[in-house]
């Protein structure tokens, strides 16, 4: 099962990585991106890990939470797309912007 990451799951991971170098703790960000990632590629073996999203309520949205952060996916039959990495705080709002890369 393909991995696909899209354009504005690419924003997230400049926002977290540009948050924490703000911060002065650089290095915490990239160790923080590589475990998101890594729990991203447990996702394969097991697409239905994670939870429906409560926002939308169907069983092609899920989300992973890696704290602070949402890991939200649209499980296909033969792929999975990284949606978003937002916030858990913040209420999820897709847009239609389903520009994939390969992972």
């Amino acid at each position: 099962m393909k991995v696909l990451i899209s354009g504005s799951a690419y924003s997230d991971f400049e926002v977290i990585k540009k948050y924490y170098t703000e911060e002065g703790v650089p290095h915490i960000e990239e160790q923080f991106i590589i475990r998101i990632i890594e729990h991203i590629e447990t996702i394969p073996a097991n697409p239905d890990i994670g939870r429906k999203v409560p926002e939308f309520n169907t069983d092609k949205i899920r989300e992973l939470i890696h704290g602070p952060f949402r890991v939200v996916y649209l499980r296909e039959e033969h792929s999975i797309h990284i949606v978003r990495i937002w916030r858990s705080e913040r209420l999820l709002k897709l847009e239609n912007t389903l520009a994939v890369t390969k992972i």
